[in-house]
């Protein structure tokens, strides 16, 4: 008998993997802090005997180096992934055994497409394959991006991508289960896909367009599909291939109000990391507010001008220490200074805190009207499905550079939900401009009776 146990990864919508039999087991995919990978094979009693690479992330830094270092695993990475250290190369076709006394192996299928060298690997039981690790290639009702690597590639990773799906559909039997690391709100998903939890290649025959449409009309859809990049994923391919360090989570050291307010005065990031609510109530002048239940990692290292100090500020030391380990998955590393507790806590004495208004979709009916700026931050795409009619335009991960670009007046900000312009309004409010933050579905914009057009 084998296992898989599943890693999740939420706040970046990924997943790695552990799969094995009685004794030993294999590691797919392993996010950068490798505790839970080592928890999760101490949990089963097994030892690591290979860590396995898709391919090289562009989307989070990888634990797979320092994991196979720590416990002695070969580290298989596809053989044509250009990187700066050992590794054992892994070729079309190459198998490996995982586990002889449970017949389980591990056999390798280039699937080019989300990167050049990409890589899946299926895993046999006495030689039928039982599930296949597709990484970034075939997801849940889609297929992961083709646009990381390089603009002048990406039609062509498209059509790869087309051909590598159609190659594990035609290769493995129907009832594989199909076991991707990508795809569960991860943004080098090439779509949303489904939302399903799991799948086998003969649900995907069914309902995947990489799987139902031909080359050209997928090609075409996937192109048109494509989303904005995350800003740091840049940074993301050069770690992985340089080989990333191991990560320390020990706590920051601690800053009193002083050295918050001199680490502001010298244009380092001050982050709250209490919820949205929390912060509009009452803030330190000049924070920006990501909240540590959020996609904390995602947003704030697309805003973050790479390279530049955070001080974290958290309600709890429990808080605090999950959002460092969230940043350690995407390259932020050690946060310069750190503080816990109450906002009154991290202002000097006599300063009063900032706060500015949240309101609903309904409210922004009530009050609109002459030198009232409505702005939409969500993406693109999202505002071409439905937009407020008169609204402003500029999607949150521009607004950090834009922010002079908007019309005078009090600033009522959207998203989504709530999330996205909570940062948004905290962006603005440290810029001092007069900021209303809506909190609320946009779905209730057309329903509270405002003008929602479409693109």
């Amino acid at each position: 008998m084998f296992f898989v146990d599943t890693v999740e990864t939420p706040g970046l919508g990924n997943r790695g993997y552990l799969a094995g039999g009685e004794r030993t087991a294999l590691v797919v995919d392993p996010p950068r802090d490798i505790d839970r990978m080592i928890a999760a094979a101490a949990r089963r009693g097994v030892r690591v005997s290979h860590v396995v690479e898709t391919h090289l992330h562009n989307d989070y830094v990888s634990g797979g180096l320092e994991l196979a270092r720590v416990t002695g695993a070969a580290y298989l990475v596809p053989a044509a992934a250009r990187v700066s250290f050992d590794r054992t190369s892994v070729h079309d076709g190459d198998t490996v055994e995982v586990d002889a006394h449970a017949g389980l192996a591990l056999r390798a299928v280039a699937t080019p497409g989300h990167t050049p060298h990409h890589m899946s690997y299926v895993l046999e039981e006495h030689g039928t394959a039982v599930a296949v690790f597709t990484g970034g290639s075939l997801l849940i009702g889609t297929v992961g991006r083709p646009d990381l690597v390089e603009p002048r590639l990406t039609e062509q990773l498209a059509r790869a991508q087309h051909a590598s799906a159609r190659r594990l559909a035609a290769e493995l039997p129907d009832a594989t289960t199909v076991l991707p690391t990508h795809g569960f709100g991860s943004f080098c998903s090439s779509s949303q896909g489904t939302g399903e939890q799991g799948t086998t290649i003969g649900r995907e025959k069914a309902a995947n367009e990489a799987l139902t449409l031909d080359v050209d009309s997928f090609v075409a859809g996937l192109l048109a599909g494509l989303d904005d990049v995350p800003a740091y994923y840049a940074h993301m391919g050069p770690a992985n291939a340089a080989g990333p360090e191991p990560v320390d989570l020990t706590p920051p050291a601690v800053a009193d109000a002083d050295e918050i307010a001199a680490r502001l005065a010298a244009g380092e990031w001050v982050v709250d990391l209490r919820s949205r609510v929390a912060f509009a109530e009452g803030h330190l002048a000049g924070s920006l507010n990501f909240e540590a239940e959020g996609q904390l990692a995602t947003y704030l290292a697309w805003l973050l001008p790479w390279g530049r100090p955070v001080t974290l500020l958290a309600a709890t030391a429990e808080q605090l220490a999950a959002a460092q380990r969230e940043l350690v998955r995407v390259g932020v590393d050690r946060p310069s200074a750190g503080a816990t507790g109450r906002p009154d806590q991290w202002v000097r004495a006599g300063r009063p805190l900032a706060s500015f208004p949240r309101a609903t979709f309904a409210d922004l009916a009530e009050h609109a009207g002459e030198g009232t700026v409505v702005l939409d931050v969500r993406r693109t795409s999202e505002r071409c499905a439905a937009f407020v009619a008169g609204s402003v335009h500029v999607p949150l991960h521009t607004l950090r550079d834009r922010l002079r670009d908007l019309p005078p007046g009090q600033v009522w900000v959207h998203c989504a939900g709530g999330m996205r312009a909570a940062i948004a309004a905290s962006l603005l409010d440290a810029a001092g401009r007069d900021v209303v933050a809506i909190d609320d579905a946009f779905a209730a914009a057309e329903k509270a009776g405002l003008d929602v057009r479409a693109c």
